[in-house]
């Protein structure tokens, strides 16, 4: 719903086209300063009836619910701005302990598949959320006094449900492991007032060269895709219909129509996620990972200018492929580079390069919009595709570290791959 019915909304509240980077600050600033102590804090955190993850998910998984329902029945662009920050911290709340409760559960072996079935039903989530801005269209007439429709109004309410319904279901059905009785007595040992600050900064400086190389692939991926997620509705509306006024008729059927252009690549998404888990333990993470953001890099510098909408869903198949690739593959390696005791404050770093880049984004794009684009959303999508190009040749800089297919392998493994 984020991605794709925010900006709109935004737009729809009087917000210009130059304003959305800004307006979309929320994201990058809690994900930088939230996950990181979420993710550090959940690593010496156990519970004997709530585990060590799940407190983190639900709360944040209760607070993305409550946003979600308050969300299209804003007023005001203020409005709206301070629920996004609040959806926002609820989000980054729930989605670092996740990652980290995946790598919790499976051995190296699995940690692949694992993370590409997280994509898959990431895919899958967006897809349902796409399809039902679509469907409600047909089913919901008439809008808010603030002028937001109520099919936009009713795919919200679906996605408040499925916030907290789902993540209720891994909190009642799945275990976590508890700690050994030493590593419990570590954990409380070292649970004191700011030691969780104390960790990260440990992370950062003893962060591996390699883990470091990927941070210049994510600047240019995570940029690319925040300009994707604010300017595909004006992107649609400038080529299709033929219009950049946000108060027309067309800019509403551009809304309506990212829905499904965003749920078709999602559908490709969930469709090739463990397709991917196989191709890189056949040709290598690094390499998989390239040939998909350049895919996706050429797919939008088309779907940018073509003016058929029904022809939009060809090019933006190479966007789902990537996105695939995006959530689950870069994963595999890194967790490869970092001790498996150190998952949840590695993970939360890793989000800091994923949130800076969108921090960047959203303090220079509106000038890189005005001065360099044209005050095209068409120029931007293009502008995008570039960036993901740059990324996919960044990639090749890394040095992928070798598979562990279980534990038991590190032990048979050279000193110098230790």
């Amino acid at each position: 719903m984020q991605q794709t019915a925010v900006n709109p909304i935004y737009q729809m509240l009087g917000a210009s086209p130059e304003e959305l980077p800004l307006l979309n600050m929320a994201g990058p600033i809690t994900g930088l300063f939230i996950q990181p102590i979420i993710g550090a804090l959940s690593d010496r955190t156990w519970s004997d009836r709530w585990g060590r993850r799940k407190p983190f998910f639900l709360i944040g998984a209760t607070g993305c619910a409550i946003c979600l329902f308050l969300f299209p029945w804003v007023t005001a662009v203020w409005m709206a701005v301070l629920l996004l920050w609040l959806l926002d911290a609820s989000n980054n709340t729930a989605m670092e302990p996740y990652r980290a409760f995946i790598a919790d559960k499976l051995p190296p072996s699995q940690l692949a598949k694992g993370f590409l079935a997280q994509s898959f039903f990431t895919g899958f989530g967006i897809t349902l959320a796409n399809i039902s801005l679509y469907v409600f269209k047909f089913v919901l007439d008439g809008a808010t006094g603030a002028g937001i429709p109520y099919w936009v109004v009713g795919a919200f309410m679906l996605g408040s449900v499925c916030s907290i319904g789902t993540v209720l279901v891994s909190v009642i059905s799945t275990p976590e492991i508890p700690p050994t009785p030493e590593e419990l007595a570590k954990l409380r040992e070292g649970s004191k007032g700011g030691e969780a600050l104390k960790e990260i900064w440990d992370a950062i400086v003893e962060m591996p060269v390699e883990l470091r190389k990927i941070a210049l692939v994510y600047l240019f991926q995570w940029y690319a895709m925040n300009v994707y997620w604010q300017f595909v509705a004006g992107s649609i509306a400038e080529s299709v219909w033929n219009t950049t006024d946000t108060q027309s008729a067309g800019f509403k059927e551009a809304t309506s129509w990212v829905g499904l252009v965003n749920g078709w690549y999602n559908i490709v998404t969930f469709s090739v996620a463990f397709l991917l888990v196989a191709l890189a333990r056949k040709r290598g993470a690094k390499m998989v990972h390239s040939i998909c953001l350049l895919l996706a890099a050429v797919g939008l510098i088309i779907f940018a200018n073509v003016s058929n909408q029904y022809l939009l869903f060809i090019p933006i198949i190479g966007l789902g492929i990537a996105w695939a690739s995006i959530m689950g593959v870069p994963y595999i390696m890194i967790v490869r580079m970092i001790p498996s005791t150190r998952y949840g404050v590695y993970m939360g770093i890793v989000n800091m390069m994923i949130v800076i880049p969108m921090l960047i984004q959203t303090l220079t794009f509106g000038w890189v919009f005005k001065h360099f684009l044209g005050d095209s959303s068409t120029n931007a999508i293009m502008f995008a595709g570039v960036l993901l190009g740059l990324a996919a040749l960044a990639m090749q800089w890394i040095k992928e570290p070798p598979i562990v297919r279980d534990v038991d392998d590190v032990t048979h493994m050279p000193t110098a791959a230790h």
